[in-house]
């Protein structure tokens, strides 16, 4: 995998974690820690946009956030099983694969080789 890709997977599952901690936080340190999940999520989708199509990227790291908080909060939180909420999750993540597999990496585009 492309270290801009392994970017993207890592701020899209940084975004599972603050997306839950903006709901969830009571306390300074869960706070913080949301605060600081948030930082490095966004640090990591801008490094990973300057070599990667910024369309796909963001498609991305929001398909892998949505998915990741919805089953977080099934399995984590609480929140009531729905089988349509897992086959709308499905087909989104079936979007999110589908736009990766089309999307050309710029990287190997660097000096007109593909």
């Amino acid at each position: 995998m492309n270290l801009n890709w392994f970017l993207v997977l890592a701020a899209g599952i940084m975004e599972i974690g603050w997306v839950s901690g903006l709901k969830h936080s009571v306390n300074f340190i869960e706070w913080l820690l949301t605060i600081l999940a948030i930082a490095a999520s966004f640090w990591m989708l801008i490094i990973a946009s300057n070599k990667l199509p910024v369309g796909t990227v963001y498609a991305v790291f929001t398909g892998i956030g949505t998915a990741g908080t919805v089953t977080a909060e099934m399995l984590l939180f609480g929140e009531p099983f729905q089988l349509i909420k897992i086959l709308l999750t499905l087909l989104l993540l079936a979007g999110v694969i589908g736009l990766k597999l089309i999307t050309k990496d710029s990287t190997k585009l660097e000096g007109g080789h593909e």
